[in-house]
C-alpha cells in the first residue's frame, strides 16, 4: 500500500495549484491530544461526512448543531468541524466522487466499501495517528476489532463501537397483526412471511404488505445465513464462503441465491412487495410512516422489544413490532463494513483523528451528532432516555440522525430512546460473544490486483442484482444472464484472487 502521508501531500499540493437506538459519561479529556483553544483563533478545519437514514436538515438548522459541537471542539482539541450529512441511498457514490474530485472530506465511513477504499488509495494509514491522537479509540474498540480494518499490517479504518452481531428481523405494524389475528411468534424465516403478507393483502388490498428497507433491498441480503462476503459489500462483487468451508464460491450461482430470488419473485407477482423497490429513493421508515405498508425486513443488533421501541418514533404513530427471523453471523466484514476512515487527501490528518477520537470518547459530541439540540430536536427524560418534543417526530424536528445510531462513533455513549430497556445492553454484548463466527474472521481481501475487474463487475451487479432480489427480474431467465455477464467482465479473476489470498492467510494461522 502507498504511504498515505505522501499521497495526501501530493494531492493537497495539486489542489493548491488549482488542479481540480442508543448513553454514558463524558470523558472530559482527549487521550493523546492537547486540550485548549488556539490563542490566535485559527482552528484546524475538519469536514465530517456521515450518512443519515433521516431527513437531511436545512443548512440553517444544521448550523446550530455544528456550532454546538464546535464550542466543545475548539476548547478541547483546537478544531472546527463542518458537518456533511448525506442520505444513505447515495452516500457511497457521493463520497467516492467527492474524494476523486478533490473536494474537502476529511472523515468518512466505509458503509460496506472498506476494501474498495483501501484498494483505490482513498484512505489514510492510521497506525501512527491512532498511537498519537486516538488512544481513546484504541481503548474503546480494542486491538481485535482494529485488526478487522487492517491490510498488509496497516490500519485503515476504525469500527463503530456498537452491538455488532446483526440479527435479521421483520419490522411490522402491530395493530394490523392484532386486527388480523396474526401470531408473529410463529414467523421464524423469510419463507414464513409469505402467508402473513398474503393475509395482509387480502384484508387490506390497498396496502402494500412489504416495503423495501432501501433502494434495491427487500431483505434478501440480510437473510443469506452463514455467508461471509470476504470483505466485500453484499451489493458488490461477492466471492463468498458458505458455512465452515474455506472454498470461495460465486454466490450468484448457488442454490441459496436462486431460492431467495424465487421467493421474492413470487411476492412480486402476487403484489405483496413494492413494485419499484429496485429503484425507489424512499427508505423504510418514510414508507412505514405513510401508513400504506405493513412491514419491512432488515437486520438489527438489539432485542425485539428495544428494536421496536427505537423504531417507533421513526415509523409514524401506528404501533410497531419486531420479530427475529434468523440468526446473527459475524465476519470480518461485519466489523469493517461500518468503519470510519480518514481521507488520503486530507490536509489535516492529526485534527481529523482528534475529532474522530471524540466521537468514541465524548458523550456530548456523539449525542449532538445523533439527536441534535436538546429542547429543540429532542427531550431528555428523567430516566435518561430521549424522545421527541411533544407533537414532533423524526420528520418534523429540525435535526435528527437517530436512525444512524449504530453507525456513528460509540453507541454506548448515546442516550437510549424512550421505551428501551437499559438491561438489553447485556443481551447485545452476549450476542457479540455467542454469534456464529466465520472461519475466515480476521481475513481482509486486497483487491488492488483486480481493480479493473471490480469496476466492470460492479456495473454488471448494479444492472442485475437489485431487480433479482426485489422480484422485478425473473430469476429463471435472468440469473444465467447475470452470471454470464459477470464472467465476461472478469468475475472469475476476483474469485481466484480471493482464494489465493485466503489460502495464504489460512496457511499462516
Amino acid at each position: 500500500m502507498k504511504n498515505k502521508r505522501v499521497l495526501a501531500a501530493v494531492l493537497v499540493a495539486a489542489m493548491t495549484l488549482g488542479l481540480t437506538a442508543c448513553g454514558g459519561n463524558d470523558s472530559g479529556s482527549v487521550n493523546g491530544t492537547e486540550s485548549g483553544s488556539k490563542a490566535d483563533g485559527n482552528y484546524d478545519q475538519v469536514t465530517y461526512a456521515y450518512c443519515t437514514f433521516n431527513n437531511i436538515p436545512t443548512e440553517e438548522d444544521l448550523d446550530v448543531v455544528e456550532e454546538a459541537i464546535n464550542k466543545i471542539t475548539r476548547e478541547k482539541i483546537g478544531v472546527e468541524v463542518t458537518l456533511q450529512p448525506m442520505a444513505i441511498s447515495d452516500y457511497s457514490s457521493k463520497v467516492s466522487l467527492a474524494l476523486q474530485g478533490g473536494e474537502k472530506i476529511d472523515i468518512f465511513e466505509s458503509l460496506g466499501d472498506f476494501n474498495n477504499y483501501v484498494a483505490t488509495d482513498m484512505t489514510y494509514e492510521l497506525n501512527d495517528l491512532l498511537d498519537e491522537y486516538g488512544q481513546g479509540i484504541k481503548d474503546t474498540v480494542g486491538d481485535d476489532w482494529l485488526a478487522a480494518c487492517t491490510a498488509d499490517g496497516n490500519i485503515y479504518g476504525v469500527p463503530t463501537m456498537k452491538p455488532v452481531a446483526l440479527t435479521p428481523m421483520v419490522i411490522y405494524r402491530q395493530d394490523i397483526a392484532d386486527e388480523l389475528g396474526i401470531d408473529m411468534s410463529q414467523v421464524n424465516s423469510m419463507e414464513d412471511m409469505t402467508a402473513v403478507l398474503k393475509q395482509v393483502k387480502e384484508a387490506h388490498p390497498d396496502m402494500i404488505p412489504l416495503a423495501p428497507v432501501q433502494a434495491g433491498e427487500v431483505g434478501v441480503s440480510t437473510n443469506y445465513g452463514q455467508v461471509d462476503f470476504l470483505t466485500d459489500d453484499r451489493n458488490s462483487p461477492t466471492g463468498v464462503l458458505v458455512g465452515d468451508d474455506l472454498t470461495v464460491q460465486d454466490l450468484f450461482s448457488t442454490d441459496l441465491f436462486k431460492e431467495k430470488c424465487d421467493l421474492v419473485r413470487s411476492w412480486y407477482n402476487d403484489g405483496l412487495v413494492m413494485q419499484d423497490a429496485a429503484t425507489t429513493t424512499s427508505a423504510a421508515a418514510e414508507l412505514m410512516s405513510s401508513g400504506n405498508y405493513f412491514c419491512y425486513i432488515a437486520a438489527y443488533s438489539y432485542p425485539e422489544a428495544d428494536t421496536a421501541a427505537s423504531l417507533q418514533m421513526q415509523c409514524g404513530s401506528n404501533p410497531i413490532g419486531a420479530k427475529i427471523i434468523g440468526d446473527a453471523y459475524l465476519s470480518t466484514g461485519d466489523l469493517n463494513a461500518v468503519s470510519w476512515m480518514i481521507a488520503s487527501t486530507t490536509d489535516v490528518p492529526e485534527a481529523a483523528m482528534k475529532f474522530l477520537n471524540l466521537t468514541y470518547t465524548d458523550a456530548d459530541i456523539i449525542n449532538l451528532l445523533i439527536y441534535g439540540i436538546e429542547g429543540r430536536d429532542y427531550v431528555l427524560n428523567d430516566d435518561g432516555t430521549v424522545s421527541y418534543p411533544e407533537g414532533e417526530d423524526a420528520t418534523t424536528v429540525p435535526y435528527t440522525a437517530q436512525l444512524s445510531c449504530g453507525t456513528l462513533g460509540n453507541f454506548f455513549l448515546m442516550y437510549p430512546t424512550a421505551g428501551t430497556d437499559p438491561a438489553s445492553l447485556d443481551w447485545e454484548l452476549e450476542q457479540n460473544k455467542t454469534a456464529k463466527t466465520s472461519p475466515a474472521m480476521g481475513f481482509t481481501f486486497d483487491s488492488s490486483s483486480v481493480k479493473t475487474q471490480y469496476t466492470a463487475v460492479k456495473n454488471v451487479v448494479s444492472q442485475y442484482l437489485p431487480g433479482l432480489i426485489c422480484g422485478s427480474l425473473d430469476p429463471d431467465t435472468e440469473i444465467d444472464k447475470f452470471v454470464k455477464a459477470l464472467n465476461d467482465a472478469g468475475y472469475q479473476d476476483i474469485l481466484n484472487a480471493k482464494q489465493e489470498q485466503l489460502d495464504a492467510w489460512a496457511a499462516q494461522k
